[in-house]
């Protein structure tokens, strides 16, 4: 059988489709147990992503509120409507963006600069500063526990030329 180009294979050789299921065997169950690992640090990392978008979202309301109030409180033509100002605008805020703060927040309005811009010196400004202690408890995170304080200080100039309050010079 010199003729011949290819010995002849044998029944149980490489490559033959009985060795193939066999060795298909060992792997078996594989698939399993590299997802009964990764499932909980999946599910971990994920939840770490929605506690970080969480704070990052309640962060940039809590910045976009303070800058809001100020702006209406350095509008205002007296320092009480000023400050009364200031707070609505900023609890409406909190609100309007559904941002859950502990009591409410805290928001502190300074208008000590209305007098002398009363009196017509420039450069005089309002500061509003938001606290919001958000709760972290509720999204059930091993691990994440308490709160968080976000806390944003605004300030924004108060306008000279602004009109006066009746009765004023």
């Amino acid at each position: 059988m010199t003729g011949q180009r290819h010995p002849r294979r044998h029944r149980h050789g490489f490559g033959s489709p009985g060795r193939r299921l066999r060795a298909g065997r060992r792997d078996r169950g594989s698939v399993s147990l590299e997802l009964a690992i990764l499932a909980p640090v999946m599910l971990l990392l994920l939840a770490f992503v929605v506690l970080a978008g969480r704070v990052a979202i309640a962060g940039n309301t809590v910045t976009t509120v303070a800058g809001n109030a100020a702006r209406e409180a350095s509008l205002a033509r007296t320092a009480g409507a000023a400050a009364a100002a200031g707070r609505a605008v900023a609890r409406a805020g909190l609100a309007a963006q559904s941002v859950q703060c502990q009591s409410g927040g805290t928001v502190t309005v300074d208008v000590s600069g209305f007098g002398a811009a009363a009196a017509g010196v420039p450069g005089q400004v309002v500061v509003v500063t938001v606290d919001c202690v958000v709760t972290l408890s509720d999204l059930a995170l091993p691990g994440v526990r308490g709160t968080r304080t976000l806390t944003e200080r605004a300030v924004s100039p108060i306008d000279p030329n602004r009109a006066s309050p009746a009765g004023a010079p």
